[in-house]
């Protein structure tokens, strides 16, 4: 098994951008918020420093880059989407970048 640790300390990241994620203990919301962390470290694993988890109460859902709110589960009405959450931190951290499928149009539900 190989244990050897990155000590090279002249690689600087990209960015200093951190992400907070805000979440309500009461509704059990601990794994989406969790898996969002997870999902947004592995998108942006050159350009975030921190994602950090922030147990809340009374409903809360909020996703922070450096401290400006990006999304309010409350404000919106609704848990965002993780494209969302990506197309937006994307927006402010490197706006020339491509996210892939998830900057394809979603398609709209058939109507009849």
């Amino acid at each position: 098994m190989n244990t050897r640790v990155n000590t090279d300390t002249n690689t600087a990241p990209k960015s200093t951008a951190t992400v907070s994620i805000a979440y309500c203990t009461q509704c059990r919301w601990l794994l989406r918020a969790a898996w969002m962390a997870q999902e947004l470290l592995i998108t942006f694993e050159d350009e975030l420093t921190e994602v950090s988890l922030r147990p809340a109460t009374g409903g809360m859902f909020e996703v922070r880059l450096n401290d400006r709110l990006l999304w309010s589960r409350k404000a919106e009405g609704r848990f965002p989407e993780l494209r969302e959450i990506k197309q937006r931190i994307r927006d402010e951290i490197d706006p020339e970048r491509t996210l892939g499928h998830s900057d394809r149009p979603v398609n709209p539900a058939p109507t009849s």
